[in-house]
């Protein structure tokens, strides 16, 4: 077991958000949890951290099973010793699709893994971090503007996000008594490689009127900036809820 300051379990740390959130923990001295469903992406983010790869345990992860996720659990607690900070972050957008052609395997698999994912790595955060000492930790749910204002043809990613932000008002209750502080990030326009092939450099987005439109993005690191600020407050101290998003895209009436 190794003896570190502070200990973060990131989810879909392999890519987009993830990735480089996790490589910010690691630039501050964090030791982290690596989780994904491939091996080899997250390997390519360990080694990407530099000497601070050595910092980084990496354990693929199907967050919507849950052995795997009580095995990304365990084997943290055994190699650091606690959990400070879980990072709930993995998820898919699923279909865009009219709403009468969702299919349901479709439909199941953005809920199996944006919520019940979240759930699941959420109960074994609770299960940990309530008999740690020093007692206590951090959840921090993505979310997304979609939690606020949906995109069209996006009914399952959007019914996930909604539902985020019940489970992060749930979690902070609930948490209280074991100083188990939880808050979300609602995200916008984060530029992922896929969400810059659409919006910067393909044909743009459908907006709300049915039109096309390009949009403007934001760089991953002040997301993964932000992610790592609200980790850093004292657990007496809670973002409950942060939005980061490019200033210019259609979100405020979505326009």
């Amino acid at each position: 077991m190794r003896s570190n300051t502070k200990v973060a379990i990131i989810t879909g740390a392999g890519s987009g958000i993830g990735k480089r959130t996790a490589l910010a923990f690691l630039e501050k001295g964090y030791s982290v949890a690596l989780a994904g469903r491939g091996k080899k992406p997250l390997e390519t983010t360990a080694a990407e951290s530099g000497s601070a790869g050595s910092r980084a345990l990496v354990v693929p992860t199907d967050v919507a099973n849950p052995d795997a996720v009580h095995n990304l659990f365990v084997r943290t607690k055994e190699t650091f010793g606690r959990i400070d900070v879980l990072f709930n972050n993995a998820g898919i957008f699923g279909p865009s699709v009219l709403f009468e052609d969702i299919p349901y395997e479709e439909w199941k698999a953005v809920v199996d893994t944006n919520l019940t994912g979240a759930f699941l790595c959420a109960r074994e955060a609770f299960r940990i971090m309530k008999s740690q000492h020093p007692m206590g930790g951090r959840i921090i749910n993505n979310g997304s503007i979609s939690a606020h204002a949906p995109r069209p043809n996006s009914a399952p990613y959007t019914a996930t996000k909604h539902a985020i932000t019940g489970l992060t008002k749930s979690l902070s209750l609930d948490g209280r008594k074991y100083d188990v502080a939880c808050c979300q990030i609602d995200i916008g326009n984060a530029a992922t490689d896929l969400i810059k092939s659409i919006l910067e450099d393909g044909a743009g987005a459908t907006q709300a009127d049915g039109s096309i439109a390009a949009e403007p993005t934001i760089d991953l690191e002040h997301v993964a900036r932000a992610i790592v600020h609200m980790a850093s407050l004292p657990l007496d101290v809670n973002v409950q809820f942060m939005t980061i998003m490019a200033t210019k895209m259609p979100f405020i009436g979505r326009g």
